[in-house]
């Protein structure tokens, strides 16, 4: 009792300690108050989010308890979510950011259906990150390239199935992209070309491309003359570079555009 000691005016820094012990109560006692959850204000609904997630708690069969139409982020990283969670996204009009990260081990329950329900059903997304979902494919990226057009960072790094089609619709439609993972994929030289000589050329700051194993110096080179404003460029782990790519970023590198460059010369 002692952390409320001193006058009690309703406001201020003692009624946010009282707010954040009822949030982390029922976080504790969810079953208890299931019911109760829906009819939360928004400004509760943020901090339960944000708590439940952080400690793995939201889930296919709870998430449509906790969202609300004004949410922004979800960072659902630590919790066990399937298409089913997304498919209930459909009133989350002001998404602007997603989690849904691996880094442990591949997460086999979001698949394209799920993130083309998202690209629906949120078009203000500017962050998405899929990060080991590795049964995404290309259908649900083109969807969010084409649905959400001021997307800036999108992470596929470890997405198995994207190919050439996923960076070709986001370089042609995403403009605003500055950041983009696309490491262990089967993405080729076509797919790195059309996604850096497209309408976010200008924009492009970060690339990973590393254990990408069809890459060429032709996708370094394309990085190199199309994106002025790099300045993280990650290509290690892919067999196929030589001398060329070290060659090609020999002067990037002493000009000190670059805050950080890997790469594996075979």
């Amino acid at each position: 009792m002692s952390r409320f000691s001193g006058p009690w005016d309703g406001t201020g820094e003692h009624f946010q300690l009282l707010l954040d012990l009822c949030v982390r109560c029922l976080t504790k006692n969810l079953s208890r108050y299931a019911a109760d959850i829906k009819s939360l204000p928004p400004n509760i609904k943020d901090k339960l989010i944000k708590l439940m997630s952080m400690q793995g708690q939201i889930t296919d069969s709870n998430i449509s308890e906790v969202l609300h139409p004004a949410v922004e982020f979800l960072d659902l990283r630590d919790c066990d979510i399937s298409d089913k969670a997304l498919w209930q996204l459909y009133n989350c009009k002001q998404l602007k950011k997603i989690n849904l990260n691996s880094w442990k081990e591949n997460r086999l329950g979001i698949t394209s259906e799920g993130v083309v329900a998202l690209a629906l059903s949120c078009p203000s997304l500017h962050e998405v990150s899929f990060k080991r979902c590795c049964n995404l494919t290309d259908s649900g990226v083109i969807a969010l390239a084409l649905n959400c057009p001021f997307l800036q960072i999108v992470n596929l790094g470890g997405c198995s199935g994207i190919m050439d089609a996923s960076l070709q619709a986001l370089g042609k439609n995403c403009k605003f992209l500055h950041s983009v993972d696309f490491s262990s994929t089967r993405v080729t030289d076509d797919g790195v070309v059309a996604l850096v000589s497209g309408t976010c050329s200008k924009n492009l700051k970060e690339i990973h491309m590393e254990h990408c194993v069809s890459l060429t110096d032709v996708a370094v080179e394309a990085v190199l003359t199309y994106c002025p404003k790099i300045h993280i460029f990650l290509f290690h782990g892919c067999p196929l570079m030589t001398d060329r790519s070290r060659d090609a970023l020999e002067q990037l590198v002493l000009s000190n555009k670059m805050k950080q460059v890997t790469w594996t010369v075979y």
